[in-house]
């Protein structure tokens, strides 16, 4: 199955690829995670990494060219995970649920993923270059705005889904985990709120 990578050529290695190369990209990318679980985001330095995986610095810059790289690398492969649910899974989050049903679920496990996920997202963001243009982002929305049609919200789909989206940026949640210890749930029951009205604002507007 394929998936939009964080960042156009990131997706999944060539089925060319020696098998000491792969072997070597599987050990860095298991002491990377190893060592976000140890040290959170910051933490990974690709000084550390080489010294966790035990290999030479420069293997660690050619596999993925920079810091930022590694870290989005790391994030799509979660990303592809992510994908593949709401695409393709079971419902309410897969097809198969009526269109707000799979926008409640969506936010819930969006937020989940920032929750797990975030500080990594944080710390790659300097190598997106429009964050919001990225194409996995550009997925989102439409995902976001395609679900809003079919629950007959046509005030202006596209531009409300720019609105809802920006609700799940990872920086404000995490903001609002760390700053004011807000929880997953109190999130993810704002954001069902925040659908069900918007969608139900949108069938009164537009009978």
């Amino acid at each position: 199955m394929s998936f939009i990578p964080l960042r156009p050529g990131l997706g999944p290695e060539p089925l060319t690829e020696r098998s000491d190369a792969a072997r070597n990209r599987e050990r860095l990318l298991k002491a990377a995670r190893e060592l976000v679980e140890e040290c959170g985001a910051e933490g990974l330095t690709m000084d550390r990494l080489a010294e966790q995986a035990g290999v030479g610095k420069g293997t660690v810059f050619r596999r993925f060219g920079s810091r930022a790289g590694l870290m989005l690398t790391l994030l799509s492969e979660s990303e592809a995970a992510f994908q593949a649910r709401f695409m393709f899974g079971p419902p309410p989050l897969g097809p198969g649920a009526r269109g707000l049903d799979r926008l409640i679920a969506f936010g819930a496990e969006r937020i989940l993923y920032v929750m797990e996920y975030g500080e990594l997202v944080l710390a790659a963001e300097n190598a997106a270059r429009g964050r919001f243009e990225a194409p996995p982002a550009a997925l989102w929305h439409r995902h976001i705005e395609v679900l809003l049609r079919e629950e007959g919200f046509d005030g202006d789909p596209w531009l409300m889904a720019s609105a809802l989206s920006a609700t799940l940026d990872p920086e404000r949640l995490l903001t609002l985990v760390k700053g004011h210890h807000i929880t997953a749930d109190r999130l993810a029951a704002s954001w069902r709120d925040l659908v069900t009205r918007v969608v139900g604002d949108g069938r009164l507007r537009h009978p």
